[in-house]
């Protein structure tokens, strides 16, 4: 499986062209390529504004939308990089908030690609060495950063002195990966995975998490200790609760009466409180409760519980769309659906667990219609249980369902999700 990554800049994708053609050795671990990469190209990560760098299974993207509007409502200029894209590659570069121009991203990935000749670097390792780059050329005032697979040998682990560290949610995914056997690991998954994701923690920075299982939780403490991060977690170093509309909030600096946010979902109330205990944990870059509160109103994040606008796909129908794909994703889908029927438009990768949606939602399904991954292999209508139907594509899926009856909800993969906002006119920005 690669991102596939299109442009409608004839130099942007004769850039993306080379990218496409990296191929990375199956089973190669280590940051050492991502480190001869950027010393070639004067080890930019080096000189980057203060960053926030976020891990996590779940959440993580959120966390740094929240961070991004709780820092540019305080004035703060703001380089960003999340992955993956959902419509344009360019999403994965935001450069003093704005997202990276096509003539500077085309001459910025013609620098990293030649820069690696001889290095076969991967598509992921590009783009940090790229949107590294251009952060240390461009000033700002901060830098979030969202670790793109794991934590411990993700090309972002570079980063030697964050302002702070922060873990989202934890569950099961990318066990090819994350699980894979290994000498001196931990071997019970949760654990594992909490011994990946923990692998960003820094010596004498902070460390900020949410609550987790005790295995999870005995794993980052112990990493924690050894590497001499100051770990500050849920329910010990810092409280938060969503009561009505109100999110409580406190810490050691005391307490905060927040409104919950604006981002659907029940579970963006923990995204938010992550963001809001990093800067609250951390000393390099300033923030007041002011901005905390704007950011919480302001924040947004595509593909994740967003009610589609009516446009050229949605017509009659109320849709909602998530890129969800594994049993964490599925619960807070649940949640959020709870008690509410609805028709499901399914497209999930070959790698992931066909049931990872369709469980947790089983009681709210009026009917499932399995369809393509673009670009990708994909689960069949049969891998989804008896009764599933199959659809070419999302726009024939939606026209074979009555109109305006139930809320329709289009899940099970980014790469799905990015095709929705494209065909339906949404472009991230």
């Amino acid at each position: 499986m690669r991102d596939f990554a299109r442009s409608d800049s004839a130099a942007v994708q004769e850039q993306l062209d080379r990218l496409a053609r990296l191929s990375v050795p199956d089973g190669r671990l280590g940051l050492g390529t991502i480190r001869a990469l950027l010393e070639r190209l004067g080890n930019p990560h080096h000189h980057l504004p203060p960053v926030l760098h976020v891990a996590g299974t779940n959440g993580k993207g959120s966390t740094c939308a929240f961070l991004r509007a709780m820092l540019e409502a305080q004035g703060h200029t703001v380089h960003v990089t999340t992955s993956p894209h959902l419509v344009r590659y360019n999403e994965r570069i935001r450069v003093a908030g704005k997202l990276v121009e096509d003539d500077r991203l085309a001459a910025l990935l013609a620098q990293v690609l030649d820069a690696g000749e001889g290095l076969n670097p991967s598509f992921f390792e590009v783009t940090i060495a790229a949107g590294f780059t251009e952060f240390a050329r461009v000033p700002a005032d901060a830098c979030v950063v969202e670790v793109g697979l794991g934590g411990r040998f993700d090309a972002t682990n570079v980063i030697e002195r964050p302002a702070a560290c922060g873990i989202a949610a934890l569950g099961i995914d990318h066990e090819r990966f994350l699980l894979a056997p290994e000498k001196d690991v931990p071997q019970r998954p949760l654990a594992r995975i909490a011994f990946e994701k923990a692998g960003i923690a820094k010596p004498g920075r902070p460390l900020v998490t949410l609550h987790y299982a005790d295995e999870a939780a005995t794993e980052i403490e112990r990493i924690a200790e050894e590497r001499t991060a100051i770990l500050a977690m849920r329910g010990r170093d810092w409280t938060s609760s969503a009561l009505g509309n109100v999110l409580h909030y406190s810490d050691s600096h005391g307490e905060l009466h927040l409104p919950v946010p604006s981002m659907v979902g029940a579970h963006q109330a923990e995204n938010a409180a992550l963001a809001i205990a990093m800067l609250r944990h951390q000393s390099l870059i300033p923030i007041a409760e002011e901005a905390i509160v704007s950011g919480l109103r302001n924040a947004h994040w595509p593909a994740r519980l967003q009610r589609l606008r009516p446009g050229p796909l949605t017509r009659e129908h109320e849709v909602w769309l998530d890129g969800g794909h594994n049993p964490s994703a599925g619960a807070a889908l649940a949640q959020h659906f709870e008690g509410q029927r609805l028709h499901l438009i399914l497209g999930m990768l070959k790698n992931k667990d066909p049931a990872a949606i369709i469980r947790p939602l089983a009681g709210n399904l009026a009917s499932i219609t399995a369809v393509p991954v673009p670009d990708h292999e994909f689960h069949s209508p049969q891998d989804f249980g008896k009764g599933t139907g199959a659809a070419e594509s999302v726009p024939e899926a939606l026209e074979a369902l009555p109109k305006g009856s139930l809320p329709v909800l289009i899940a099970g993969s980014l790469y799905l999700a990015g095709e929705v906002l494209r065909l339906n006119g949404e472009y991230p920005d």
